[in-house]
């Protein structure tokens, strides 16, 4: 597609949005086309406050399907659409509710804290979600005399056991795009590029290992972190370790600055199955519904809505 017609179907998306009275959100690593015309870019936590805050009466996601169900279950008087219905998760796909109930068995009295990647199910039955923005706040607000079990990515849960200085029950799943992310990958990296500042997302396999360098130009964020760290830093160069969607709006957002990416492979394909024109169709056509059984999202309610209040 050349710019022109780019820029064409940008227009006409905007023009259906106000139509249709539709807000669109967009995570962090959408293509970037599609985040230049959202009305909000932003991560898994940053989205949700905006679905619970709008007015508007309906909300396209453009992001992969547990992020709209979110934006569904906080606000059921709305319409929620998602380009496309098969952009699913690695990550949420890796526990299920029958396993999460099973898990709960045999850890009686336990606190349930469910990384946001995951099934609208799933929520239903957790005690408090998160996202990487804000877990080490929900995993300090519980009282420390309690179990905690942790899900699905046991990197982050690793992460939150250093950082938190408690002992976690971790379930054992993660994200493929950064669990791809390997150490070597950081090595080659902190060896060609020593005057470069080290952004790494939580959720990297190498994480842990991130933290061990010990210097000060290591920094384990979320991906709203990367975007305000990049912004406030008088540092001009930056290696980035997470999916490598988060490069244009660190672009956008920090002009004049050189952003890297760690690894060129880390390329998630369920995010990028939303494409301009996919949206376009979903404003125009009024699709694809995303909806959640009300029983189901009443008990996920709750633990979002944990989430969404803690900073």
């Amino acid at each position: 597609m050349t710019v022109t017609e780019t820029a064409s179907l940008q227009d006409e998306v905007r023009v259906l949005a106000r139509e249709r009275g539709a807000v669109i959100l967009s995570h962090n690593y959408q293509v970037p086309e599609v985040q230049d015309v959202a009305d909000y870019v932003g991560d898994s936590l940053g989205l949700s406050r905006q679905a619970a805050a709008t007015d508007a009466e309906a909300i396209v996601f453009c992001g992969v399907h547990f992020m709209a169900e979110t934006a569904a279950i906080l606000c059921p008087e709305k319409t929620v659409l998602i380009p496309d219905p098969d952009a699913g998760c690695s990550l949420a796909a890796s526990i299920t509710a029958d396993q999460l109930r099973d898990w709960k068995a045999q850890h009686p009295g336990a606190v349930v804290v469910s990384y946001v990647n995951t099934t609208a199910e799933v929520k239903a039955e957790t005690d408090y979600c998160c996202t990487s923005g804000n877990a080490k706040a929900v995993i300090e607000a519980i009282p420390g005399d309690r179990e905690i079990l942790f899900l699905p990515d046991m990197f982050l849960g690793i992460w939150l056991e250093r950082v938190t200085g408690r002992k976690l029950t971790i379930w054992l799943g993660e994200c493929h795009v950064h669990a791809g992310i390997r150490p070597a990958d950081i090595e080659r990296w902190q060896a060609d590029a020593p005057d470069a500042e080290l952004l790494v997302h939580p959720e990297c396999g190498c994480a842990s290992q991130c933290m061990a360098f010990g210097n000060d130009r290591t920094h384990i964020l979320s991906t709203e972190g990367m975007v305000d760290f990049a912004r406030r830093s008088d540092k001009t160069r930056f290696l980035v370790a997470t999916e490598v969607g988060i490069l244009h709006r660190l672009h956008k957002e920090a002009p004049g600055k050189s952003f890297e990416a760690v690894s060129e492979r880390a390329i998630c394909q369920y995010m990028k199955m939303i494409t301009l024109e996919k949206l376009r169709d979903s404003l125009r056509d009024w699709r694809h519904h995303v909806a959640v059984p009300p029983e189901t999202a009443a008990r996920a309610r709750l633990a979002i809505e944990r989430m969404v209040a803690i900073a």
